[in-house]
């Protein structure tokens, strides 16, 4: 499985922006219906949805202004996930189709691989994210349970399972996996000084906070994380100077489009493939969802069915 760490954070990323955008809509509607109120002379530019969140010179930027810009742009889609949510739990409902905590918690195992332990990923989650495990869980078991309604009528047998397993037998292979950290720095002349300063004992952490550009991972001491090596989120120089070095081992200035790398293999692991049954119940999820319709038309029909209807032609 490639990276499931990056593919997921990207995915809560914008989840987390669609709920604030979300959330920011709803206030400005209920704004909207709230009656106006007597100002006072010093509250200047503070008339009703008229609070200023920024200026630029002596410009202001109020909260209506704000509240007009998102649903303008964000409205219509965030309308419509709302939507979708909404007829999935009618839907689920009315069939009796709920998630239970097994399928949640085999969800989750799988966003996790990547991830040292349980705690670091919900850690990982909070300080990068701003998500509590709750909200993580929600998520997880709104998608879960789209897929089970979408594939409800789908029957995967066993010699399906196994002939999958068979014929893409690379898929499950044990791969070693490597704890990479890199320092990013513009020239090469900047990447012998900073392979100078650690042959002199400096700490990588250190020096990764203070000169690296990568602004993903230098407040992290450069630190990667476990990763797999074809992993293709992560720079090809990178990853094949680090197969290279021995643990611990620091790499001699790695050529990238931006500038150069410094690579230090923090450790290594042959990765440990899940137990067979959480394999294989994987694999007859996938492809149940190959043989049932695509998800945006079987949403698409759910709508039909509840009679959604979008009163405002702005939002359609």
């Amino acid at each position: 499985m490639q990276n499931v760490k990056r593919l997921w954070g990207a995915i809560i990323v914008l989840a987390v922006c669609n709920l604030v955008l979300t959330s920011l809509l709803i206030t400005h509607s209920m704004n909207q219906t709230e009656p106006s109120q007597p100002t006072e002379p010093e509250q200047q530019g503070e008339q009703k949805n008229e609070r200023v969140v920024a200026k630029i010179g002596d410009r202001e930027i109020t909260i209506k202004e704000l509240h007009t810009a998102l649903e303008r742009h964000y409205g219509t889609e965030l309308l419509g996930q709302l939507l979708d949510r909404e007829v999935i739990s009618l839907e689920g409902n009315e069939t009796g189709t709920a998630i239970g905590n097994a399928e949640i918690n085999r969800e989750l195992k799988r966003m996790q691989q990547g991830y040292e332990s349980e705690e670091q990923f919900y850690a990982s989650m909070q300080n990068q994210l701003g998500l509590s495990k709750q909200e993580i869980q929600e998520d997880v078991t709104n998608k879960l349970l789209l897929e089970k309604l979408a594939t409800s009528h789908v029957h995967i047998t066993d010699a399906q399972v196994d002939e999958y397993i068979k014929t893409h037998a690379d898929e499950f292979k044990q791969a070693t996996e490597y704890n990479i950290l890199q320092i990013i720095v513009s020239t090469k002349d900047q990447a012998n000084k900073v392979i100078a300063e650690l042959a002199k004992g400096e700490s990588f952490a250190t020096l990764a906070r203070d000169r690296s550009l990568d602004d993903a991972t230098n407040n992290t001491g450069g630190d990667l994380g476990w990763i797999e090596g074809d992993d293709p989120f992560v720079a090809a120089p990178v990853l094949e100077s680090a197969k290279l070095l021995k643990v611990g081992e620091v790499s001699k200035p790695v050529s990238l489009p931006q500038g150069f790398a410094i690579v230090k293999l923090k450790n290594k692991r042959e990765k440990v493939n899940p137990e067979q049954g959480f394999i294989r119940e994987n694999v007859r999820r996938e492809l149940a969802l190959q043989e049932a319709p695509p998800l945006k038309d079987y949403v698409l029909q759910l709508r039909n069915k509840w009679k959604v209807s979008i009163i405002d032609p702005q939002l359609r």
